[in-house]
This record gives structure tokens, C-alpha cells and sequence, in this order.
């Protein structure tokens, strides 16, 4: 069993990245400062915007490194949040120096902006490469925008993304051969060259280095395939030294089954049950190419699989008893919780019909076996309110009185996670009591 975090490890994570970067731009800051003005204002601006946006894109490859200890207490979904935000702004500063620059330069040179540009790309090392990268972090924000990437295959628009390693050396190079407090200070090389090989080394281990020692140490292979419904299946794995892997309940993996055409495709899935250093299962629904092949696979399998990923795990526990809610197939990390969690627990599991709901007499055998309370809420969907006659704040507060005292782990579909966060909110649930695990992610 698990033991309380009182600690708020996630507020800590979160704090340390905060002190981390505001100590890195003051740093930038004192560099800018130190190399003086340029000839032109708005040359000026541009250097300063420029700078800005090298140490944001920095830290953007932090966010996205997938190191352990950040990704336990922040989870990878908060990450790419972030991950996401501080892209826009990356992007603006990158539109910004571009600007300044090439108006404060054809200021200087009595011509306008765009022939400045190009005069620029053409007699100046390092423009072209830069303008090269801006291109390229252009096209990787279009492909990042919802509407986009709703409508793209994961692989595709990951592939997209790898650019981003390329758009990042040639910003690099383009620093090295332009930058002012590059060129004109000696702390000032030490620094940037100190802070990108920091930030790509943490890359360099976390996407790479460790997925594939891990695979090397631990040999996952499937060794049963387990049709659960008409639409789900539970995959069974085994492998080496399993109780070192660091795998909890609730996280999950990216999932590569090492067959003829599904070598390259990476799914992520939680795990359905709790570790037990022996055996890793998930269980997923057949909703697209991936998960309804998981059917054909055949034992002895080889898996490659990195994590485990996610901080949807008693880490966060703060409170001595908690509240469990699932929709759909978004009860995988939540029977894996119900096995790990301390204390009382109150299960909600909310499906359209009993037919639907998978894995309940698991859950209805570890919840009698631990004392646990589960309630099967079903129901179909109405044409206004799919899930709030059910899991609103009204009935959660009537089925779970003392839900203010218990944390509340919650996964399902992103409609239903919205209304049962907006319901918690209602009732005045602390913020540091909810967790949701959203299930387009993780499940």
C-alpha cells in the first residue's frame, strides 16, 4: 500500500521549473545588457526577442525530454500543456525578432525589410540557416494546432515534430555566428553552449538513452492475449527484472509490438493492473488500426515499450481515503489504482449500459476483498447532458458525502472528465485533490 505525500510533490516540480527558468532569464537578461545597444532601436528589440525565444526553446525541449522524475510529478499531459503554451510564445518571439531585425536593418541601410532580408540571407553567416529554422518551426505550429492535429495520424504528425531537433541546430549555428553576447563575451559562450547541451542532453537520455537500455534490460514479450468484449482485449507481457522497472499503478506506456507492419506504430495505453514485478497487462478498446490489431498478436511477441509515463499515481495522494471515477475504457488505470490506493475508496464506474462495462468483476472482486465501495452507474446518453444527471455536482455530493475529504482520481472520456472536474469545482473540492488522467492520452 501506498503512504501520503504530503509534500505536494507536484507544486514542488512545478515551482522548481519556475525558479529554473526565471533564473535562466536573468541570466540572459545580464547578457543582453552586458553587449549593449546596437545602431538601430529596433535592431535592439529583435536581439532581445531573439534571445527570449533561444531560451524558450530550450526549455521547450526540457518539457518534452520525458525525464522520470519531472514526468512522475507533473505527468507527460501537464507537460505537453506547457509544452504547448510556451510554443505560442516561442513562436511569437520568434516572429518578433525576425521583424525588428529586418526593419531596424533597413532602417540602417535606407531599403525596405523584405530586400534587407534577403541581402541579409545572402552576405551574413547564419541567416539563411535561421530563416531555414523559423520555416520549420512554422510548419510544426500549423501541424500542432488542434483543428490540424485532430486530423492527422500520431506517427505522422510525430515525425513532423522530429524537425523540431533540426530547427533547433540551425537556430544554434545561427546564434553562434550572429549573436552578440555570443560573439562579444566569453561567460556568454560558456553559458549558451553549457544550457543547449544540458537541454539536448536531457533529450538525448530521456527519449533515447533510457528507452532503449530499458528494453535491452528487461525483454518485455507477450504471453497472452485476452479478448475481454466484444471491442476490448487485455494484452499480457513478461520480462526481465520487472520489479525494477519503476512501473506504478496508473501509469502508462508507449507501446511498439515488434510484428511485419506495426514495428513503427506507437500506442499509448495504461496499465490495467498493478505491477506486480512478474507481469505488466493492459487493456484497450478496439477504436482504431492499432488497438483493434492487438487482437491478432501472438505470444512470444517482442514489445518495445517506453515509460512508464505519467503521474496518475498515489504519489499525489494526500488525503487518507479517496474517490475512483471511470467512463468507458477509462476504468483501465482506474482498476490498476484500486489495487494500490490506501485507505477507503469509493469506486464510480459510468458506462451506457452493464454490457459495457469492462473489467467489473475485477473491480468488483478487489473492491470486496479491500472493503470498497463500487457503484455501476448506467444509463444512455441524453441529446443535452451526456454524463451530469450522473456524475455532476449534485450526485456527487449525494452518492460520496465526504467527497472534500478524499483525493479524486479521475479517467475517462474528455466530456465526461470536464463535467465531473466542473462539478468538484462546484462543490469546492481542492484543486490539490483532483487528478484526472485524460483519456485521449493515456488510455
Amino acid at each position: 500500500m501506498t503512504t501520503l505525500h504530503l509534500t505536494r510533490p507536484r507544486a514542488l516540480a512545478r515551482a522548481g521549473l519556475y525558479v529554473l527558468m526565471g533564473a535562466n532569464l536573468g541570466i540572459v537578461t545580464a547578457l543582453f545588457a552586458a553587449a549593449g545597444p546596437s545602431a538601430d532601436p529596433l535592431i535592439t528589440i529583435g536581439r532581445l526577442f531573439g534571445l527570449y525565444a533561444a531560451l524558450l526553446m530550450a526549455f521547450q525541449l526540457l518539457l518534452v525530454a520525458r525525464l522520470p522524475w519531472l514526468d512522475r510529478r507533473l505527468g507527460m499531459d501537464r507537460l505537453t500543456s506547457l509544452h504547448r503554451w510556451t510554443g505560442f510564445g516561442l513562436l511569437w518571439l520568434l516572429v518578433g525578432h525576425l521583424v525588428f531585425i529586418a526593419f531596424g536593418y533597413a532602417n540602417l541601410s535606407d531599403t525596405d525589410p523584405v530586400t534587407e532580408v534577403v541581402s541579409l540571407a545572402e552576405t551574413t553567416d547564419g541567416i539563411l540557416r535561421a530563416l531555414v529554422a523559423f520555416a520549420l518551426i512554422l510548419v510544426i505550429g500549423g501541424v500542432s494546432a488542434k483543428y490540424a492535429r485532430r486530423r492527422m495520424a500520431y506517427e505522422t504528425w510525430h515525425f513532423i515534430h522530429l524537425y523540431t531537433y533540426i530547427a533547433v541546430v540551425l537556430a544554434f549555428t545561427h546564434q553562434i555566428a550572429t549573436g552578440q553576447s555570443f560573439v562579444s563575451s566569453a561567460f556568454g559562450r560558456v553559458y549558451w553552449w553549457a544550457m543547449w547541451g544540458a537541454a539536448l542532453g536531457t533529450v538525448l537520455v530521456g527519449r533515447v538513452v533510457l528507452p532503449l537500455w530499458r528494453n535491452f534490460r528487461h525483454q518485455l514479450r507477450v504471453t497472452a492475449v485476452v479478448p475481454e468484449s466484444d471491442n476490448v482485449v487485455s494484452v499480457y507481457m513478461t520480462g526481465r527484472d520487472l520489479d525494477r522497472l519503476g512501473a506504478k499503478a496508473g501509469q502508462f506506456f508507449l507501446w511498439r509490438f515488434l510484428t511485419k507492419g506495426r514495428w513503427w506504430q506507437a500506442n499509448p495505453y495504461s496499465l490495467s493492473a498493478a505491477p506486480d514485478g512478474k507481469t505488466l497487462r493492459l487493456t484497450a478498446k478496439a477504436v482504431g488500426d492499432g488497438s483493434a490489431s492487438l487482437r491478432s498478436l501472438k505470444p512470444g511477441t517482442r514489445v518495445f515499450a517506453e515509460g512508464p509515463y505519467g503521474a496518475f499515481t498515489t504519489l499525489h495522494q494526500t488525503k487518507p481515503n479517496a474517490l475512483l471515477i471511470a467512463g468507458g475504457v477509462g476504468v483501465t488505470p482506474i482498476r490498476a489504482l484500486l489495487e494500490d490506493i490506501r485507505g477507503h475508496v469509493v469506486v464510480l464506474y459510468r458506462v451506457n449500459k452493464r454490457d459495457d462495462a469492462v473489467l467489473l468483476q475485477e473491480l468488483a472482486d478487489i473492491a470486496r476483498t479491500r472493503g470498497a465501495m463500487l457503484h455501476l452507474l448506467t444509463g444512455p446518453p441524453t441529446a443535452h447532458d451526456e454524463y451530469g444527471p450522473l456524475l455532476g455536482a449534485k450526485s456527487l455530493a449525494g452518492m460520496v458525502r465526504d467527497v472534500w475529504d478524499r483525493d479524486v482520481f479521475v479517467c475517462g472520456p474528455p466530456p465526461m472528465t470536464n463535467v465531473v472536474l466542473k462539478g468538484l469545482r462546484e462543490l469546492g473540492v481542492p484543486k490539490d485533490q483532483i487528478h484526472a488522467e485524460r483519456f485521449s492520452l493515456a488510455s
